[in-house]
């Protein structure tokens, strides 16, 4: 069970390292140009530290489905991805389009990431945890 953990952790990991750079770094690229007010100029971003949040994330998330799912079949990590995807999403964009005179078009970004991102790491780890 350790040597899954450990896999599914750094797949997730490395396919939300990759899935953040075309959210973050190429889909709202403009949209966080146009706001730069709101932003740490890129060479004040906090990279290690963002690598390391996605990391934490990685493995509480896939810690998570390991010790609370029973049915580890791809179809209930995937509801298991969807559902934490909402979970995060929403207080994400909803949340912080509240207080934050974001865009509603980067608030809608976020959203729709997290469910994508949530719900494919839910369908990774399935894949690697299934019998």
């Amino acid at each position: 069970m350790l040597k899954k953990y450990l896999l599914s952790v750094l797949a997730v990991f490395v396919l939300w390292s990759v899935l953040d750079f075309v959210l973050h770094g190429i889909i709202l690229s403009q949209a966080y140009q146009a706001t730069a007010q709101l932003w740490r100029p890129m060479e004040e971003m906090k990279t290690g530290l963002m690598y390391l949040s996605s990391l934490l994330t990685a493995a509480a998330f896939v810690g998570a489905y390991a010790l609370l799912v029973t049915d580890k079949s791809v179809k209930t990590g995937t509801l298991y991805g969807l559902l934490m995807g909402l979970f995060s999403g929403v207080p994400m964009a909803l949340g912080s389009y509240s207080y934050m005179p974001i865009t509603s078009y980067i608030a809608l970004v976020w959203f729709c990431g997290s469910v994508i991102l949530m719900t494919l790491a839910g369908l990774c780890t399935a894949a690697i945890f299934k019998k």
